[in-house]
């Protein structure tokens, strides 16, 4: 994982006290002569978990990674309150990483680190705080997460996936972001620990008041957390809106992708008879 070399920059105590959100306007993204993302437009709100769905193959990832600046997008805008990132300069892009928080597929830890070296990277990168203020915050956040302190000396291979998902979302947050992406949380975690983690995202979104977006397929983190949902479809936005509108939307794609199960086939019969009933 390539960190670049990053300016160091002072740590708001409290980043968050006015509205922020992230916009995209006629978003488009081609390899060579491959269009993946098509003219994409969304807001992403501010203190919601907004969720980027869709089949392998539909865009979530180019555009996940456009938003991070991972990519440059072939036009369009990507607005960070109201600033057109795709215009900054280099310092300004610097300053706008220290403002992000990243909770990577399958959480991406150092395995030569401990777990309080992990989260504490961060830091060291992009603040100028002594020693024990970063190991101060980053008991804090581990703390916050629901990991003990015994586990704060172990590295990531001591300990389960689950945990390993804690400590990649203590470091995403250690450094107050305005701004937290997750690439498929979930990913490689049983049922249980997969709603924990959904959770624990929401709960930090409303708790930090950040502009959470999370790239999932995962139906249950939708139902769970699902309040802001675009669903993309051959890098086209097919569908937009929330976790009670998904299971009763008429949209074709979105009903194949959400109905492949027959459990979520049997509850949108349901639903939408409760819904004619109600018209009645």
């Amino acid at each position: 994982m390539d960190f670049g070399n990053f300016d160091y920059i002072e740590l708001n105590s409290n980043p968050n006290d006015f509205e922020l959100m992230i916009e995209i306007k006629d978003l488009k993204k081609s390899f060579e002569d491959v269009e993946v993302l098509k003219g994409i437009s969304t807001v992403f709100e501010t203190g919601k978990t907004n969720l980027i769905i869709g089949q392998s193959g539909s865009g979530k990832t180019v555009l996940l990674k456009s938003l991070t600046g991972l990519i440059t997008p072939t036009s369009g805008q990507v607005l960070f309150d109201g600033q057109d990132t795709t215009k900054f300069n280099y310092q300004e892009r610097q300053t706008l990483r220290g403002e992000i928080g990243t909770v990577f597929q399958g959480s991406a830890l150092f395995d030569s680190m401990t777990v309080m070296e992990n989260v504490r990277f961060p830091l060291e990168m992009f603040s100028n705080l002594s020693m024990k203020e970063m190991n101060k915050r980053s008991e804090e956040v581990l703390e916050r997460v629901n990991l003990t302190k015994e586990s704060f000396t172990k590295f990531p291979a001591e300990i389960s996936g689950g945990m390993q998902k804690r400590v990649a979302i203590a470091r995403a947050i250690v450094n107050k972001p305005k701004y937290l992406f997750a690439d498929e949380p979930n990913s490689g975690l049983d049922p249980k620990t997969s709603m924990v983690i959904d959770q624990l995202l929401h709960e930090l979104t409303v708790e930090y008041n950040t502009t959470t977006i999370i790239n999932t397929h995962d139906m249950n983190s939708v139902m769970e957390i699902g309040e802001n949902i675009i669903f993309l479809k051959n890098g086209f936005k097919e569908w937009e809106g929330d976790k009670n509108e998904i299971l009763t939307a008429d949209n074709e794609a979105v009903i194949d992708f959400v109905y492949s199960s027959k459990l979520f086939t049997k509850l949108r019969e349901v639903l939408l008879d409760e819904k004619s009933k109600n018209k009645s």
